[in-house]
């Protein structure tokens, strides 16, 4: 696994559907190849494009769209009771019916996606996608500006969260499929990207 620093050139970075197909230059000869990195935009709207923390399984390749500022190999050493800082962005939401009760392509009822607003719904998302991996010691969610995208005709709209605290592991395998996965909905806008450090 690579942990790169990236700058994606402000013509490819208007918005989060155009970002995420500038992050894909970084990979070339890879045009029928499934997702494999994880993103998260660390300082955006800066003169020279968008600073971009991205996690993938390829090492990626600079390009007149995206350049590679710095590029490492990861391998973590984890073991069960290890207590760790994280940042997180997520994209918390519940699933509820529609209230029209509009029926979808196939007969059932439509479901929306809906943010999760308040911090102790926040809190408790995450709490849930840890599962057996970690457990929370400690957590600050702290909510963001909503961000936009369009492509590929749909046009819409995400309520991110930055999620920052302490994390004891307890099931490493299980904590180093969300590492490598990423947690949640939303990767393809940069949710997901799980960061951990010692304290």
């Amino acid at each position: 696994m690579y942990l790169s620093k990236v700058i994606i050139t402000r013509a490819w970075s208007r918005d989060l559907y155009q970002l995420h197909q500038g992050i894909w230059q970084l990979f070339p000869d890879r045009p029928e190849a499934t997702r494999d990195f994880l993103f998260r935009v660390e300082k955006r709207y800066v003169p020279e494009g968008c600073h971009i923390l991205l996690q993938s399984a390829k090492m990626p390749v600079s390009n007149t769209v995206a350049k590679v500022i710095m590029t490492k190999s990861v391998e973590y050493k984890l073991k069960p009771d290890l207590p760790l800082s994280f940042r997180l962005r997520a994209n918390p939401i519940k699933t509820i019916r529609d209230n029209q009760q509009r029926l979808d392509s196939r007969g059932n009822i439509k479901r929306n996606r809906v943010p999760l607003i308040k911090e102790a719904e926040q809190i408790a998302w995450l709490k849930r996608k840890f599962g057996d991996a970690a457990r929370l010691a400690d957590v600050h969610p702290v909510s963001e500006r909503p961000q936009y995208f369009s492509g590929m005709g749909n046009n819409g709209k995400i309520q991110t969260v930055c999620f920052e605290g302490v994390m004891i592991t307890k099931d490493v395998p299980a904590l180093m499929v969300l590492l490598q996965q990423g947690i949640g909905p939303g990767k393809s806008m940069g949710c997901g990207l799980l960061s951990l450090a010692p304290l």
